[in-house]
């Protein structure tokens, strides 16, 4: 039987990419989108490379958590789970809310697939062993560090923002591995570097992004971006493929794979318990795994 894998924003760049790294080595691949015709082109772009069963497509908006939540009772109802691939992430050049009223890029980027992998550890358990991959970012080098609230004091820079809601991720990631070490489910965060995708193209060329003293600067920034995201999606989607499936990586968990997809050391700051424990305090806050109405 072929290992099962999910794949979140699998319809497109580094995440179609990813999905179709993991089609390859025989892996039925399910990948969640928002839209259909683009989850269509997906699952045949994916069955051309398969060497196993033919990709899946399954419909959900991960900026709500109803939604994440429903998602994940389908996957966990439909038996192990081998490879869950955290790939969704946006970034916003306004402040945007879900319809859960939650700022959207804290929303996206660490509260849905903190959802969706607490959700589905019962089925990744069964599937043993098996992995978790979170994908990181670079830009959480210049994020703020507290996580008193979903959003930070002051005013709001989408790269910033981002950055943030990355390093709670990154920060959950690291946690995660070690209240999961011995239990058969590994966990890995891939940064992809940068590539060139229909959120590099269009958010990152607003100099509202950044903040006000980045912006005294913004032909430098804007240059440094570019480069930063001038590559092929193919290449990003290294370090998640090989996180998911690479056979030098069992039995171990917690690291973090770079943009050459090998080990690098993990950002400092996601590694102190201090972080991990305010984060996990507002992601159990905001994201309950039981929402309100069914509690009691």
């Amino acid at each position: 039987m072929s290992k099962r894998a999910v794949v979140t924003a699998g319809t497109g760049g580094i995440g179609l990419e990813t999905a179709m790294g993991l089609a390859a080595t025989g892996h039925a691949v399910t990948v969640v989108g928002r839209n259909a015709e683009r989850g269509a082109r997906a699952a045949e772009r994916i069955d051309a490379v398969t060497t196993g069963p033919r990709a899946r497509f399954v419909q959900a908006d991960l900026a709500s958590l109803g939604a994440v939540r429903a998602l994940a009772a389908r996957l966990a109802g439909e038996g192990p789970l081998d490879v869950l691939v955290n790939n969704v992430g946006a970034m916003f050049a306004k402040r945007q809310r879900t319809v859960d009223g939650i700022e959207a890029t804290f929303a996206v980027n660490h509260l849905s697939p903190y959802l969706l992998t607490e959700l589905l550890l019962e089925p990744l358990h069964a599937g043993g062993p098996s992995r978790v991959v979170n994908v990181t970012s670079g830009s959480i080098r210049l994020a703020k560090r507290t996580f008193d609230a979903v959003e930070p004091p002051g005013g709001y820079y989408g790269f910033h923002w981002y950055g943030r809601a990355k390093l709670a991720n990154l920060a959950y990631t690291l946690n995660l591995a070690e209240r999961l070490r011995g239990t058969g489910i590994s966990v890995f965060a891939a940064d992809p570097g940068g590539a060139a995708t229909d959120m590099t193209d269009g958010t990152m060329r607003s100099p509202a992004i950044v903040s006000p003293g980045l912006r005294l600067l913004w032909p430098l920034v804007r240059r440094t971006f570019e480069r930063a995201t001038s590559g092929p999606a193919s290449v990003a989607a290294r370090p998640s493929i090989l996180a998911a499936t690479d056979a030098s990586l069992d039995g171990r968990t917690g690291l973090v794979i770079g943009p050459k997809a090998h080990p690098v050391p993990p950002f400092r700051p996601a590694t102190g318990s201090s972080i991990a424990e305010d984060v996990l305090r507002l992601s159990r806050w905001s994201a309950p795994l039981v929402p309100p109405a069914e509690v009691g």
